[in-house]
């Protein structure tokens, strides 16, 4: 059996990811969590009959042979599925949009666009499958949602593209204003009043920041509206707020920028929760706000990407061949340092071709083994100049699913960047 789920507090970009899920896999099982955003509670009781979800408690999950995940690729994130993790001969393919998750899959499809739907919607398209006007405007709502109506920073021309495809299959804009219609009434404007009364601005690592603080009584709709409204009126790059609900001891915490450099999916989860470069949340249960303050600040301080440079985390000196250096040269000598490639360079160190061990399984008899590494090396090498950031270098490894990116000064190689050097970098591991 094939089951397809999303992540818990469902909004329109995992609906309309689970939906096309089917689409890509017929016959597969839609399996929607429990908890949905409050915003989606009226679409889905519109047309839950038409899309025939699964609640979690009806799958026999000792009968489950593939699971199909979309728009999260964490464990914690999915409702019902723990059992699953320990299964074996279980088969996960994974579609989403978010940064490296725990969720170890068979098959990936990943990449940094500002909604989920926008990459399943290329493989739709790519397949020529049909899809009815509903399912369009569904997928749109879900697109607009996630890219803030094409004004995140996070969106990109691949969004853009879908949703022309869209359009041209009838989806229905009006239909998108009556469902993506936030509310917004008496009680969001009194919340926002008071946290623009008591606002306070910082600057941390040359960016504008404001915390609000704000007791609640049980679940109040649309505060991420009202942070959004709260960033703008008070004018800051990023705006954090922390909502208490004193009865059930829980702190929803939502963040909102529009720089990129302040990367609050990272911040949010670190504290359990996820979301976008320019968008996110996470709810604490039994957590004092005076913590939370302080673990934002100090998420913070630590998500100046633009301020770390290449040259603060890179390898060096580099570690390179030529072209006409042997297989087996190049073998031993990674046998010997323990890297997994090098670069190969000309005469004038100019990176012509990347040599990795990946690269070896090319080799079908002995004698090539003596044969120069550039009959063998990759030649479409992706490189970065030596002022970029390391959020840079990181985006072009998951981009391009590389383990090493050659630094590059006025054409030269002068450093290399590999994924350890990322990971000491963002778990915040470089030494003092």
């Amino acid at each position: 059996m094939q089951i397809i789920t999303t992540h818990k507090g469902t909004d329109f970009d995992a609906l309309a990811s689970l939906v096309a899920g089917t689409i890509l896999y017929p016959g597969a099982k839609p399996v929607l969590p429990g908890s949905v955003n409050p915003n989606l509670k009226s679409f889905i009781s519109i047309h839950k009959d038409l899309f025939g979800f699964y609640s979690p408690k009806e799958i026999k999950l000792n009968e489950v042979g593939t699971l199909i995940v979309v728009d999260t690729n964490s464990w914690k994130r999915l409702d019902g599925m723990a059992p699953l993790q320990k299964k074996e001969k279980l088969k996960i393919i994974n579609w989403d949009h978010h940064p490296q998750g725990d969720i170890e899959a068979d098959e990936v499809y990943r990449e940094e666009v500002g909604a989920n739907i926008t990459i399943m919607i290329r493989e739709i398209e790519r397949q020529r499958k049909l899809i009815t006007p509903i399912q369009a405007s569904l997928f749109l709502m879900g697109l607009y949602e996630d890219t803030g109506n094409m004004t995140f920073t996070s969106t990109t021309p691949s969004d853009a593209r879908a949703a022309a495809y869209l359009l041209e299959r009838r989806a229905d804009l009006q239909i998108l204003s009556t469902f993506l219609r936030h509310a917004y009434g008496k009680k969001q404007k009194e919340i926002l009043f008071d946290m623009i009364q008591h606002a306070q601005r910082q600057e941390i690592g040359g960016y504008s920041i404001s915390i609000a603080r704000m007791d609640i009584d049980g679940h109040i709709q649309s505060l991420s509206v009202v942070l959004q409204m709260y960033r703008e009126i008070v004018d800051v790059d990023a705006a954090f707020g922390i909502f208490r609900d004193t009865e059930r001891d829980t702190c929803m915490v939502i963040g909102r920028s529009n720089i990129e450099q302040l990367n609050i999916g990272m911040i949010m989860r670190s504290m359990g929760g996820g979301g976008h470069p320019g968008a996110g949340s996470a709810l604490l249960k039994s957590t004092n706000p005076d913590v939370i303050e302080e673990m934002i600040i100090e998420m913070v301080k630590g998500n100046q990407q633009s301020s770390v440079m290449l040259s603060d985390i890179m390898s060096y000196p580099v570690v390179t061949v030529f072209e006409d250096t042997t297989v087996e040269e190049v073998a031993m000598m990674l046998r010997e340092t323990g890297c997994s490639g090098v670069p190969v360079v000309d005469n004038e160190d100019h990176v012509v071709g990347i040599i990795s061990r990946r690269d070896f399984r090319k080799i079908r008899k002995t004698n090539q083994m003596q044969y120069p590494v550039k009959a063998f090396m990759s030649r479409d090498v992706i490189t970065i100049e030596h002022n970029k950031s390391a959020i840079d270098a990181a985006r072009l490894m998951i981009k391009h699913d590389i383990g090493r990116i050659p630094v590059i000064k006025n054409g030269r190689i002068i450093g290399i960047v590999t994924r350890s050097d990322a990971m000491l970098y963002f778990y915040d591991l470089l030494p003092d």
